[in-house]
């Protein structure tokens, strides 16, 4: 403690400092595990959205209805939500969404992602 002229004026500064660095380490921390989350939710959102239109371009023999029914079972299982599912010319095409909670109370976020299969050439 520093003793200034005039009597004890800094007395507790330290403390201050140490909470706003904590405040910021934690603000930091935070914020690092929500943006790994986004990113690691994109990754499912993509590997969701790839496994339903290889599903579904294995059923489009059966009829677009069947192919989008199983890009949607496969999806569902995944954890995703096929948000467009088209098919023309023997092509799935397959846009899933993903409901990611983000800590802290702000609510959800929705990842999405597209993947296109076909049959090959």
């Amino acid at each position: 403690m520093r003793v200034l002229k005039g009597g004890e004026r800094d007395r507790g500064a330290a403390t201050l400092w140490v909470l706003t660095f904590t405040a910021i380490i934690w603000l930091v921390g935070v914020s690092a595990m929500a943006v790994g989350g986004v990113r690691a939710a994109r990754h499912h959102a993509d590997a969701a959205a790839d496994l339903a239109a290889l599903a579904a371009a294995a059923r489009v023999p059966e009829g677009a209805a069947a192919a989008c029914a199983r890009a949607r079972g496969i999806a569902a299982e995944s954890g995703a939500r096929v948000a467009r599912c088209a098919v023309k010319d023997g092509t799935v095409d397959v846009s899933v969404t993903l409901a990611l909670r983000v800590p802290l109370g702000v609510g959800a976020v929705r990842v999405g992602s597209r993947a296109r299969a076909g049959p090959v050439e």
